[in-house]
């Protein structure tokens, strides 16, 4: 089997735009499943709106396409009554971190058995381009037409205050690196945070000057920072570029977990 074979093939083609990075993502979260050697009708998909929150329905498994930013409660729901379920969780940054951002620190702190894939597409990609809380200082949306003038949320020490187990950031550049995160997450008891940071050349692209799809690309190539390298420079007191992307492992612990299958 391979990962392709977890797509419902009467759904396609999907309603992505050309050259948006989530399906890269959703590639690699299959591929991590199918190397875990789950079954199909032991695993579920949750997602809320936008984006990134469509991606369930590609999927051939019993799946959750919830409100707006309530994503996490019904996966609680689902996990905490069949914790013999795989359940996996698609959001956005929006979704996530704005009117779910409540639920998102209580997962994380009662470390429910889930793992968690946000798609941080750094604006609202689906409802017209608005600022999300991601959106970098200085970055264009239609909410922000002078440029953003708010600092934006940092998702991953946000789940490590919050409590998460494991918690990592990789990019849809970095393919191999994020299938094996998502794996290590998978493998992780407690609420698993993985966040993928990915281009959308329709909203965030043409507002901040990114002609062709590559050039977002390799914007979040030529941007990302190993973590070690990171806080080696920060322990040194040396200079950390301005839109610096910190991609790595960031955390893998062991607290006490809920809705670990007994």
């Amino acid at each position: 089997m391979s990962y392709e074979d977890w797509y419902r093939q009467d759904r396609l083609p999907h309603i992505y735009c050309a050259g948006c990075g989530n399906g890269t993502i959703i590639n690699c979260t299959l591929e991590a499943i199918d190397e875990m050697g789950w079954k199909k009708e032991e695993t579920v998909f949750v997602s809320g709106i936008g984006c990134s929150s469509r991606a369930p329905g590609y999927i051939v498994t019993d799946s959750l396409h919830t409100t707006h930013g309530r994503a996490l409660p019904f996966a609680t729901g689902v996990k905490m009554s069949r914790p013999e379920f795989h359940v996996v969780v698609f959001t956005g940054d929006g979704d996530l971190a704005a009117i779910g951002g409540n639920h998102f620190i209580h997962a994380c702190r009662r470390n429910i058995d889930l793992t968690v894939v946000c798609m941080n597409n750094q604006i609202y990609g689906m409802t017209g381009g608005q600022g999300s809380p991601t959106t970098p200082l200085g970055a264009l949306s239609t909410t922000t037409p002078f440029g953003s003038a708010e600092p934006a949320f940092d998702l991953c020490e946000l789940a490590i205050a919050a409590g998460a187990n494991y918690v990592s950031r990789w990019t849809s550049y970095h393919v191999k690196e994020l299938t094996k995160a998502v794996k290590k997450g998978m493998e992780t008891p407690g609420l698993s945070f993985i966040e993928a940071m990915v281009q959308c050349p329709t909203n965030y692209g043409r507002r901040n000057k990114f002609k062709q799809v590559l050039d977002q690309v390799e914007y979040i190539r030529s941007h990302s920072m190993m973590r070690q390298k990171y806080l080696q420079l920060m322990e040194q007191g040396g200079a950390v570029p301005d839109n610096t992307i910190v991609v790595g492992e960031f955390i893998n612990r062991a607290r006490p977990a809920m809705g670990v299958p007994r």
